[in-house]
């Protein structure tokens, strides 16, 4: 799939064409993905402790992946994916820019060292 989630993309096809938003969710099995404020539909609520008044709540509901594209925001263009060897990694790259897309893993596994670290460096309970 050309997209993960936290890309900025935009709708290139349907109701929501030029809108643009972060992917929050990716259904690869059914090639699908959910993005923030796009294919806005009204879900009816059954009271329960969540939703303690019943009601109507705004989803966002899934659109076919071949309708986003990459979006850039720095060029204000979108793109297709293309990938390029940057110090013996792979990473992927819009191809109109060649700017690399998704910096935020990186800072995503640097939260992940941070934190095993954390763990280690507190004294376990003794009982």
């Amino acid at each position: 799939m050309h997209v993960r989630k936290n890309d900025l993309v935009e709708v290139i096809s349907g109701n929501d064409k030029g809108t643009r938003g972060r992917v929050l969710r990716i259904l690869n099995k059914k090639d699908r993905v959910v993005v923030q404020g796009v294919n806005l539909r009204w879900k009816h609520m059954r009271k329960s402790q969540q939703y303690p008044q019943g009601g109507r709540v705004r989803r966002e509901i899934p659109i076919h992946v071949s309708n986003v594209m990459l979006y850039d925001e720095g060029a204000e263009v979108r793109s297709r994916a293309g990938a390029s060897i940057v110090d013996g990694k792979k990473e992927r790259v819009l191809r109109k820019t060649g700017k690399p897309v998704g910096a935020a893993p990186a800072a995503k596994k640097e939260k992940a060292t941070k934190a095993k670290a954390k763990a280690k460096a507190k004294p376990e309970k003794e009982s």
